[in-house]
């Protein structure tokens, strides 16, 4: 019983703390527990019809050389689908929540959707490979799945906020995060598949997740910024707010967390 609490703790560990974190960067407005619960069980959901998906390409490709390939395995059955999925769910659950009305919002929810999903196929992995697959996947796959979503993310707030420029976007989100995924997987795939040039292809790996990481940290910041610009306008556009920015501390701190966020209003 211990060892399977043990396993449990290890693939579900990392997820939280992830959770955690990109909570804590959301300085403004905290989203409501129950909009960030609907986006964790929406990546949960995704699982189902990812599955359908891959179930459907395997049985129409399935014979071919393609099929074969380590990119059909890593782009088709990984990148590919998967980011289609938590597209579609982000789009279903999120896109019309009253809730997601500042730039960082869209992070913050493509990064649950994204942990709901890396949640669900950790516990599988880790239960059947054990502690030692749980720690590889908590240091490279699970944070994977939410940098995909950092990019997504991104991408989902612009296209929110800048309506003339939404279909790019809306495609820029979804195609980058299949891309980045895709990639990630592929060049892992490639280094255990081919042993002799395994350690330098496994290196191209690390130097592409640092940029990965680089490039989520930039997302995370700019839409943080942005969300700042969004608040102080909102603030000067409401003439119910005229109160001097030392008592509302925007202008030099962030709001402390608030776990009892509610909806807007």
């Amino acid at each position: 019983m211990l060892y399977y609490l043990l396993l449990f703790a290890v693939a579900v560990l990392p997820v939280v703390v992830l959770m955690i974190y990109i909570y804590r960067q959301d300085k403004y407005q905290k989203e409501p527990i129950k909009s960030l619960a609907k986006a964790f069980i929406g990546g949960m959901i995704a699982i189902p019809l990812d599955i359908l998906i891959v179930t459907g390409l395997d049985l129409v490709l399935g014979e071919t050389v393609f099929a074969q390939t380590v990119f059909f395995s890593a782009f088709m059955e990984a990148g590919i689908p998967e980011e289609l999925c938590k597209f579609i769910i982000f789009m279903i659950f999120i896109w019309n929540d009253k809730n997601f009305d500042e730039y960082f919002d869209g992070i913050v929810y493509a990064t649950f959707i994204g942990l709901g999903f890396a949640c669900v196929e950790n516990i599988e992995y880790v239960f059947s490979y054990g502690v030692q697959t749980g720690v590889v996947r908590a240091l490279l796959s699970v944070p994977g799945h939410f940098l995909f979503g950092v990019v997504m993310g991104y991408f989902l707030s612009m296209a929110k906020f800048h309506s003339e420029k939404r279909g790019t976007y809306l495609w820029s989100g979804l195609l980058l995060s299949m891309l980045a995924h895709g990639l990630f997987d592929w060049l892992l795939m490639i280094a255990s598949y081919l042993p002799i040039i395994g350690g330098i292809i496994y290196i191209i790996f690390l130097w592409g997740d640092i940029k990965l990481w680089k490039l989520g940290l930039k997302y995370i910041n700019k839409q943080q910024e942005n969300s700042r610009m969004q608040a102080q306008e909102a603030m000067a556009a409401d003439m119910d707010y005229q109160i001097s920015s030392t008592e509302t501390g925007y202008d030099t701190e962030y709001k402390q967390i608030d776990w009892n966020a509610g909806d807007r209003q």
